[in-house]
């Protein structure tokens, strides 16, 4: 017996700066699971808090082998999303994440309603995404900053700087 398909649509009308991403973490190495479970329990604390601009996050499992798991966020417009990656605590993980992975690899896409998509994908050993069929390229310069990749200037300078993280 056939089923009717109750097809439904969104308005995002409301949302004219609307951002979605989706964000990975993988498991390189045994002992990134210790990392990776840390970084679940940091980012559920940070989302409890209900940043400003956070409309909807959502957990989301790629692969049990290798492990990456993540979650999918909704967020109001660009400069909601840079002010929660300035502030403390999440600022200050970015950091000694980027100095030392633990074992393990963070990944971002970034899909924006007024246009443009950006990536970064750090300590991923085989490119997933936009990676597999795009290509990948250092992230430095101006493709350093997620604003600066999406094209979006007027959002000021990345949340880290080249400087924060590398010695020259």
């Amino acid at each position: 017996m056939p089923t009717r398909v109750n097809r439904q649509t969104v308005d995002l009308s409301a949302y004219p700066d609307l951002l979605v991403l989706y964000l990975g973490m993988r498991v390189n190495r045994l002992y990134g699971i210790r990392t990776f479970f840390s970084f679940g329990r940091k980012i559920s604390e940070s989302v409890a808090g209900e940043p400003d601009g956070l409309l909807l996050h959502e957990p989301v499992y790629y692969s049990f082998f290798p492990m990456n798991m993540g979650m999918r966020q909704y967020w109001r417009d660009l400069p909601s999303l840079l002010a929660f990656a300035r502030s403390e605590p999440h600022r200050q993980w970015w950091l000694d994440f980027l100095r030392d992975s633990g074992g393990t690899g963070f990944w971002h896409e970034t899909y924006s309603i007024k246009g443009g998509m950006e990536a970064v994908y750090d300590d991923v050993p085989k490119p997933l995404g936009f990676g597999r069929f795009a290509g990948i390229r250092r992230a430095r310069g101006p493709m350093f900053g997620s604003a600066a990749r999406l094209g979006r200037s007027d959002d000021g300078s990345a949340v880290l700087s080249e400087t924060d993280l590398y010695e020259s």
